[in-house]
């Protein structure tokens, strides 16, 4: 299986360090990394230089110009820049636990997605995480955690590490197996298949869109939250737009009621763009 690992970003070059540096210290190093840059400014770019050579990690920068909220855009041009067979989505601001990669590979299965969970900080913790933290290990750390003010509660079972524990967690819980943007995976031809992410969605569930066209194409979810895990690290959303994410809503609505497969606007009707870069190492 060739694997490869896309992570979306916007002007949060201290948040992709750490997760870049997280995917440096996997267990598993045989993936490809590409990094889904909407727009960000020269401090990103110089962030995953750095990495490069500090940490020795190959990172494909694809880059578009800034012009408003295009998550959706950029991540089917790093789909379609990837060259993996499977395809792990991961956000800029969720640090993956050591072990993430090799869990999605372990757990891929024909006709499925997993659906994988993330912890989301406190903003005392998320500020405290050093790389050194990150490469250490320590951010998942429950007692490190929580001596620098995170208080997870019965969240704390997702950090569990027992494979036989985190796998019974994971039939046993009432959670639906959604689709998130921060820790999912699929086969590549799923993703073509569905036609990657709607580029009508803006902020507010663009990613479940693509996990119900999933669905309505007979590629089940499998629920890894407990075994594949990530620390979300804590931040404002600025982008959020109340009248975007109801229109999002209803799109997600009709996609259930109609059993709709494609993105309406995806991987297909991509344009050409002056303005794209693909930077690869």
């Amino acid at each position: 299986m060739r694997l490869s690992v896309i992570v979306s970003t916007y002007n949060k070059p201290h948040d992709l360090e750490r997760v870049l540096h997280g995917y440096a210290a996997q267990t598993d190093r045989a993936f490809e990394l590409l990094v889904a840059d909407d727009g960000s400014g020269p401090e990103t770019a110089a962030v995953i230089e750095r990495v490069r050579g500090q940490a020795g990690l190959p990172v494909v920068h694809v880059w578009h110009e800034d012009r408003g909220f295009r998550k959706s855009e950029i991540m089917n041009r790093a789909i379609v820049a990837s060259t993996g067979d499977y395809l792990l989505f991961t956000d800029g601001d969720s640090i993956p636990r050591a072990d993430l990669v090799a869990t999605h590979r372990a757990l891929a299965r024909p006709g499925a997605y997993l659906a994988g969970g993330y912890l989301k900080l406190s903003d005392q913790a998320s500020k405290a995480i050093t790389v050194d933290d990150v490469r250490a290990g320590r951010m998942v750390d429950l007692r490190w955690l929580r001596a620098n003010g995170w208080r997870p509660g019965r969240r704390a079972l997702r950090l569990v590490r027992s494979p036989v524990l985190a796998a019974a967690l994971d039939r046993l819980t009432p959670t639906a197996p959604l689709f998130a943007g921060n820790n999912a995976s699929v086969w590549r031809e799923a993703m073509f298949a569905a036609n990657g992410f709607d580029m009508e969605m803006g902020y507010g569930g663009l990613d479940r869109a693509v996990g119900y066209r999933l669905v309505n194409l007979g590629v089940r979810g499998i629920q890894v939250r407990h075994r594949a895990v990530c620390m979300h690290l804590h931040h404002q959303r600025p982008y959020k737009d109340a009248e975007g994410m109801r229109r999002n809503r209803e799109i997600l609505e009709s996609i259930r009621r109609t059993g709709q497969t494609r993105a309406r606007r995806g991987i297909a009707e991509l344009e050409a763009d002056a303005s794209l870069r693909i930077l690869r190492e």
